[in-house]
């Protein structure tokens, strides 16, 4: 009979979790310039887009610029997908906190296709966006996006988008 393993302490496990999502969203320069961060409960994490003035396209509305909109949505979906894609390595410890910190991580997805609806201005405030994955294969993954700002049930903009998955080493 062989020994059980004791359950890793929740530090280190929050540790890994949060050095993970660090080094994702990190990792790329336009997420940072537009201020995106993701707020991470489990295994579900939300983007959160800070309103700032540079993001307006319209200033006589003012709204949020559609590009801005658009990248937003993808970014989400991308870090989600990711996220969904490493979570097994993350959670048994396969990915080390030091090789996560250095920002040493797998490929990020590819995008084939993405399409957007718009379906109201994207007002100056804060916005709130959550991706699910709804097919996940070897090779090519399926995502559906939408975000919000006061009220998750009035989304003001929706995505459905397909990506080329990474190859997994070995």
């Amino acid at each position: 009979m062989t020994a059980r393993k004791p359950p890793e302490p929740v530090q280190v496990v929050k540790q890994r979790r949060d050095a993970a999502l660090r080094a994702l969203a990190g990792g790329v320069p336009y997420i940072q310039f537009l201020g995106i961060h993701f707020d991470r409960r489990g295994d579900e994490l939300t983007g959160v887009l800070p309103f700032a003035d540079k993001l307006i396209g319209n200033p006589f509305l003012p709204a949020i610029h559609g590009g801005v909109t658009a990248a937003f949505l993808e970014v989400t979906a991308i870090i989600t997908l990711s996220w969904t894609y490493l979570w097994d390595d993350l959670e048994s410890g396969a990915l080390e906190v030091a090789t996560l910190e250095q920002g040493r991580l797998p490929r990020l997805p590819k995008t084939i296709d993405f399409t957007v609806d718009y379906l109201r201005s994207g007002l100056p405030r804060d916005a709130y966006a959550r991706a699910r994955v709804t097919r996940s294969g070897r090779r090519y993954s399926s995502v559906q996006v939408e975000a919000w700002q006061d009220n998750r049930e009035r989304p003001f903009a929706q995505a459905t988008a397909h990506f080329l998955m990474p190859r997994r080493d070995g």
